[in-house]
């Protein structure tokens, strides 16, 4: 059987105007179009779906019942094509990301806000989690895309860089080091360091070198999240690093940010999605729009 749309879109032209001439004219075509598709319906399916009479023309018993199923199809068909073209328009669509914590509540909401005023009719879902989890939401389809950190990724997730920021050393106004404009890390020595569990301390103490060998010897207090590190830090418990994006969360906590050199020790965020598998128009577009928004060197 080898039925077609143009055979089932004649076939409701026709049961709808109660004639071949004027089914003719709403599809476009010639008359003698018209009735080989009517036929070729007809001997596709077996059955006669029209009564004809040189002065009438009518649907068969059968063409009656066929009739509402075969235009409840097309209006289905019609409204699958027309929500592709809304998806494609980004008139309608869902992005999910996944974050850390400290990302989702600085840096992404205004990108996303952005986004949603150019593409209101687009869902914006944050999905906010340790940085370790990241890449674990994409693989598992939880999300759409992942923003954090470098990792060594598997062989199933794509990434591309984002961006690229150098540490940042956070402590009270009040603090003797705050009166420097830059710190450098052998200032850092005698200092109590709050730092994150993870591999975000083995990495920068990696990154330090020789610079952080004082640093070891002492052991750093390890809390999961930033923002209770920046809570210690008001309470005079200690100092912190964390990166530039986070100033106004620093600042909301009281507290003042110092570049760290000798040396300037710098992390990679990137963005990671499933590889061999095609994002929808929205993701692709709010992909488009992070890349356009935050770039390689943004600061």
């Amino acid at each position: 059987m080898n039925v077609t749309l143009r055979q089932l879109h004649a076939f409701v032209a026709v049961a709808q105007t109660g004639s071949f001439t004027l089914a003719a004219e709403r599809l476009f075509i010639t008359q003698s179009a018209l009735s080989s598709l009517i036929k070729e319906l007809e001997s596709s399916l077996g059955l006669r779906l029209f009564d004809r009479s040189t002065r009438r023309l009518r649907l068969s018993v059968v063409g009656q019942e066929l009739h509402p199923q075969i235009e409840k199809i097309l209006q289905d068909l019609d409204g699958v094509v027309s929500e592709a073209g809304n998806l494609k328009a980004l008139q309608r669509g869902k992005v999910r990301i996944a974050v850390p914590q400290l990302l989702a509540c600085t840096l992404l909401p205004p990108v996303m806000a952005d986004f949603q005023r150019q593409h209101p009719g687009v869902q914006l879902r944050l999905v906010d989690c340790p940085v370790e989890s990241v890449m674990a939401r994409v693989f598992s389809a939880e999300v759409d895309m992942g923003i954090g950190p470098e990792r060594e990724a598997n062989s199933d997730i794509e990434a591309a860089e984002l961006f690229t920021l150098p540490f940042m050393v956070v402590l009270p106004p009040d603090h003797p080091l705050a009166q420097h404009p830059q710190l450098r890390w052998q200032d850092l020595g005698a200092q109590p360091l709050i730092t994150l569990q993870g591999q975000f301390t083995d990495l920068l103490v990696s990154d330090a070198g020789e610079a952080a060998r004082e640093l070891q010897q002492d052991a750093f207090m390890q809390v999961t999240f930033m923002t209770t590190a920046l809570a210690l830090v008001r309470a005079g418990l200690g100092i912190t690093l964390c990166m530039p994006y986070a100033r106004s969360l620093v600042e909301q906590n009281g507290l003042v940010m110092r570049p760290l050199i000798e040396p300037s020790v710098e992390r990679s965020f990137w963005v990671f999605t499933r590889k061999g598998r095609a994002l929808a128009p929205a993701a692709e577009a709010f992909l488009t729009f992070l890349h356009t928004q935050l770039g390689h060197d943004w600061q």
